[in-house]
C-alpha cells in the first residue's frame, strides 16, 4: 500500500513537472506566430481549444459533468465570467510574448500566488498571517523597483497576475473540474472568436486565407498546446498533494524568465535582478509559511477588524 502511494505520488510529481514545463516554454510556440496579430491568435486559440476539448470530453465520457453545470445557473454564470477573464489573460500573454515583454510576463506569474492571497483576504475575508504579509510587502517593493527602472508601472505583469488570480478565484467558487471548465469557458467565448475570424476572412486579412500552411497548422495546434498542460496538471493534482503542486508552479515562470534572457535576448539589468530577488524572497517566505515551516505565536495578523 505504501509502495503504491509512493508510486502515485512520484507519478503525480512528474505530471506536474511536465505540465509546468510546457507552460514555461509556451512563449516559444507563440513566437512562431509573430507575423499574426495577437487578437487573431487569441481567436484561433479559443476555437481550436474548444474543438480539442470536445474531443477529450467525448473520449472520456464527460458529458454528464457538462450537463450538470448547464443545469446549475450559479455555476454557469461563473463559467461565463471565467471564459471572459481567461480570454483577457491569454491575449495579454500572447501580446507580451510577441512584443518582446517575456521577462515582464514571467514576473506576472511569479507574483500571481501573492495576488491570490491578496484576493483571498479582500474578497473571501481569509486571514493573513504575519509571514504572508511580509511576503506581500517584499513583492510590492520588487514591483516598485522595476517601476522605477521602467519609468512606468509594469502593467503586463500586474495584469497577468491579477487576471489569472481572478480566474482562479472564480474557478474556486464554481467548483468545476479543469476539463469541464476549459470546455465551457472556450464554448462561451467561441461564438465571438468565430465571428471575428470570419469577418477577417471575408475582408481577406485572416491568417487561414493568406498565411503559409505552416502558420495555419501552428494556429490549429493552439488547442493542443493549451489543453495538454492543463490535463497533465489535473492528473498531477489527483495523484500528489496540492502543496507539492504549489512548489512546482514556479517552474513555469522560471523557464519563461530564462527564455526571455537567454533565447529572446531581452534587456535584463542589475535593477531587474534586484527586483526579482525581492519577489523571489517573497515567494520563499510565502511558500515556507504555507507549508508550516515558518511559525509564529500569533497565527492571525490581519482580519476583518
Amino acid at each position: 500500500m505504501n509502495a503504491k502511494t509512493l508510486d502515485d505520488n512520484t507519478i503525480g510529481i512528474w505530471y506536474g513537472i511536465v505540465a509546468y514545463s510546457l507552460w514555461g516554454i509556451l512563449p516559444l510556440y507563440w513566437k512562431l506566430l509573430i507575423t499574426v496579430p495577437p487578437l487573431q491568435i487569441l481567436a484561433h486559440r479559443i476555437i481550436w481549444s474548444f474543438i480539442f476539448m470536445i474531443v477529450i470530453v467525448a473520449g472520456t465520457r464527460g458529458g454528464k459533468a457538462l450537463t450538470a453545470v448547464f443545469a446549475d445557473k450559479r455555476r454557469l454564470l461563473y463559467m461565463f465570467l471565467c471564459g471572459f477573464v481567461i480570454s483577457v489573460n491569454w491575449f495579454t500573454y500572447i501580446y507580451a510574448v510577441n512584443t518582446n515583454h517575456v521577462i515582464e510576463a514571467s514576473m506576472g506569474y511569479f507574483i500571481n500566488p501573492l495576488v491570490v492571497v491578496l484576493l483571498g483576504v479582500t474578497v473571501l475575508k481569509e486571514k493573513l498571517s504575519r509571514w504572508q504579509l511580509v511576503a506581500l510587502i517584499l513583492a510590492a517593493i520588487g514591483v516598485l523597483i522595476i517601476t522605477t527602472q521602467y519609468g512606468r508601472v509594469p502593467w503586463i505583469a500586474i495584469f497577468l497576475a491579477s487576471t489569472f488570480a481572478a480566474y482562479g478565484l472564480i474557478k474556486k467558487m464554481a467548483k468545476v473540474d479543469p476539463v469541464t471548465g476549459l470546455t465551457l469557458e472556450t464554448f462561451i467565448v467561441m461564438p465571438i472568436a468565430l465571428l471575428y475570424l470570419l469577418s477577417l476572412e471575408v475582408q481577406g486579412s485572416g491568417a487561414m486565407g493568406t498565411a503559409p500552411l505552416s502558420i495555419q497548422l501552428i494556429l490549429a495546434g493552439a488547442g493542443i498546446v493549451t489543453a495538454t498542460p492543463l490535463i497533465l496538471f489535473a492528473r498531477g493534482v489527483e495523484k500528489t498533494t496540492f502543496s507539492m503542486m504549489g512548489f512546482l508552479q514556479y517552474i513555469a515562470p522560471t523557464l519563461t524568465l530564462l527564455l526571455g534572457i537567454f533565447v529572446f535576448k531581452e534587456y535584463f539589468s542589475t535593477i531587474h535582478l534586484i527586483s526579482f530577488c525581492f519577489i523571489w524572497a517573497a515567494l520563499i517566505i510565502f511558500t515556507l509559511a504555507n507549508v508550516g515551516l515558518l511559525k509564529e505565536p500569533r497565527q492571525v495578523l490581519l482580519d476583518k477588524h
